[in-house]
């Protein structure tokens, strides 16, 4: 028997997967970049049914935006006992000069980015197929 059939692989309600989005702040932007999945791992804020991401010139912000994309967040114990992963999938909206009010509150939002150096561009990605699933009893109080 695997451990998540031990543990009790299962699915996350779409309420328990926006729970986690919205208590978490790292994940990972999945873009396809000339053909090939490329995975960016980028800190990011929830707001109103959307993933919110700062981000400098580059890869991702040449072929995240007006593309479908994918963002993942998860987290486990580190021997296997317990763990869980959301992945939502949508479309990629560069909102750094839009003039509509969801995009204007994006950007003043306290999305501080971890790297270094100049983020100036806004991406948000809406909660449209968001899926979830988790195995195992997590011992610690927030996972």
């Amino acid at each position: 028997m695997t451990r998540a059939e031990a543990g009790g692989l299962r699915p996350l309600t779409r309420e328990e997967c926006i729970d986690l989005i919205e208590h978490n702040s790292l994940g990972r932007l999945a873009v396809t970049i000339d053909g090939k999945p490329m995975i960016f791992p980028v800190n990011y804020i929830y707001d109103h049914g959307a993933v919110v991401v700062r981000t400098a010139p580059g890869k991702k912000l040449d072929q995240a935006p007006l593309s479908s994309v994918a963002f993942e967040i998860d987290d486990a114990e580190a021997s296997g006992r317990w763990g869980w992963s959301v992945v939502l999938q949508g479309p990629c909206f560069d909102v750094t000069s839009s003039l509509d009010e969801l995009s204007q509150a994006a950007r003043a939002l306290p999305l501080h980015p971890w790297v270094p150096g100049a983020h100036e561009h806004w991406l948000r990605i809406p909660l449209h197929d968001v899926t979830g699933r988790s195995f195992g009893i997590s011992t610690t109080a927030e996972s």
